[in-house]
């Protein structure tokens, strides 16, 4: 066998194996989007059903989102250290299992405490999903791979209330936990086809997983309470700076740290983690403010809002897959910048322009930004996971999930405090151009490595 073509299977698994590699990794994607998605809206039959108040209740998506925090990093360097496969069906085993305990608890506190395992099942497919995926695809349908990804991402967020809505509608909510459980098996049975792929000897530090831990912790107790409390919240957070502090003391002499500062040290990858905590930043301002404009300032039900919002992922699904074939044609600092633009335009369109009781301008601009997020998403995911080696993509792919994470909780901090000290009837319109202003700062931030970028 000649060279090249030893090369050609060097790169990616081949076909049919490589498809069925990608389904598996999809299919768990859709397993983790649509559980987030659907967990939001069943929280009133969640309390109406185990006797329990609403902001006790958050507490089930609270916790799962906090898990996912404290897991992704260490996840990352475990499954660098013993082989992103296992890590990665360890993790899905793990989220069916918590799966099962969700659909069968019978308190919220034993709701709660699943879904917090769940959450650590969940970091470890979204910090070693991209890993298995680099491993599983030649280079050169990297781009497009990552555009389907983000477009299956869309897609599973709009279907989410839908899906959860049919289900509550004929059945109670445990059994929204339960569909997992036949999608978990199918992923865990199909895990075979992916690349198996051996660990780097490296060391876990036991010190700077408990300072992650605390870190994480401290930041989003600090950010769930700062809207009601501000000293304490600013107390916690400041207490969460300090474990950061405390963590890179750690591990100075890591030559892979549990927080990638190796990684940091190149310029692309740098600037992208940057731009998605900015861009995750405006959108999840963006989401939180839009249904609030809906119903408070137009009026609408509901229901009716829902529906106008779904043009928002309708577009991200669309222009997806699209930016991922121009990511290989063109530079992605431009497409992020375009990206981020056409976000923050979708974004003051609505909190700018006088409301429209028809909904006119609402549509335009959320598919003005749906368009922009799209477009900025794939390229920019594009360049933070390629500028890392494939030894490094756990650590890459636990920093891409900590920066979205980090950037949404910022949104709902910042939500918070403006609906703290803005009147209802305006805060709508002050967080979406808020949004805006952050869209735009992850639009500059992208457009500074364009003069250092080479197309390919």
């Amino acid at each position: 066998m000649s060279q090249a073509i030893l090369e050609l299977h060097a790169d990616g698994l081949p076909s049919p194996r490589r498809h069925l590699a990608i389904a598996v990794l999809l299919l768990t994607l859709v397993l983790v989007v649509l559980d987030g998605a659907i967990a939001n809206i069943a929280l009133p039959s969640i309390a109406a059903s185990l006797h329990a108040s609403p902001s006790d209740t958050v507490w089930v998506v609270s916790s799962y989102q906090l898990a996912v925090l404290v897991a992704l990093l260490p996840c990352g360097v475990f499954g660098e250290m013993v082989g992103p496969r296992r890590v990665f069906l360890a993790g899905v085993a793990l989220f069916t299992l918590a799966s099962a305990a969700c659909a069968f608890s019978g308190s919220l506190s034993m709701l709660v405490a699943a879904r917090f395992v769940q959450g650590l099942g969940g970091g470890a497919i979204m910090a070693l999903g991209i890993m298995n995926l680099r491993f599983s695809v030649p280079q050169h349908l990297l781009g497009m791979i990552i555009g389907i990804n983000a477009m299956t991402i869309a897609v599973a967020s709009a279907a989410g209330p839908g899906i959860a809505g049919a289900i509550l509608a004929v059945a109670p909510w445990h059994w929204l936990f339960a569909v997992n459980i036949p999608l978990g098996i199918v992923v865990l049975a199909s895990g075979a086809a992916l690349a198996r792929t051996e660990g780097a000897p490296r060391r876990l530090d036991g010190k700077a997983v408990a300072a992650n831990t605390l870190m994480f912790v401290l930041f989003f107790l600090g950010a769930d309470r700062v809207a009601q409390d501000p000293l304490s919240g600013g107390l916690l957070i400041a207490g969460s700076a300090a474990c950061l502090i405390g963590l890179m003391r750690i591990e100075r002499r890591s030559a892979t740290p549990l927080v990638p500062t190796d990684l940091f040290a190149d310029a692309a990858f740098r600037s992208s983690v940057i731009a998605s905590v900015c861009c995750f930043t405006g959108q999840m301002l963006g989401l939180v403010a839009l249904p609030f404009y809906l119903q408070h300032k137009l009026g609408m039900t509901a229901t009716e809002a829902g529906l106008y919002m779904m043009p928002w992922p309708a577009a991200v699904a669309l222009i997806a897959p699209i930016s991922g074939r121009l990511a290989d044609r063109v530079k992605t600092a431009w497409l992020c910048a375009a990206g981020g633009a056409l976000l923050a335009i979708g974004l003051a369109t609505i909190g700018l322009l006088p409301a429209d009781p028809r909904g006119v301008a609402f549509v335009v601009g959320t598919v003005i930004a749906g368009l922009g997020f799209g477009l900025f998403q794939t390229p920019n995911n594009r360049i933070l996971l390629l500028s890392a080696p494939k030894a490094r993509s756990g650590a890459a792919g636990a920093m891409q999930g900590t920066a979205r994470l980090t950037g949404q909780t910022l949104g709902a901090i910042a939500m918070a405090v403006i609906f703290g000290v803005v009147p209802l009837a305006s805060a709508p319109e002050v967080a979406l151009v808020l949004a805006a202003a952050f869209a735009g700062l992850a639009a500059f931030v992208s457009l500074g490595r364009a003069r250092h970028e080479v197309v390919g």
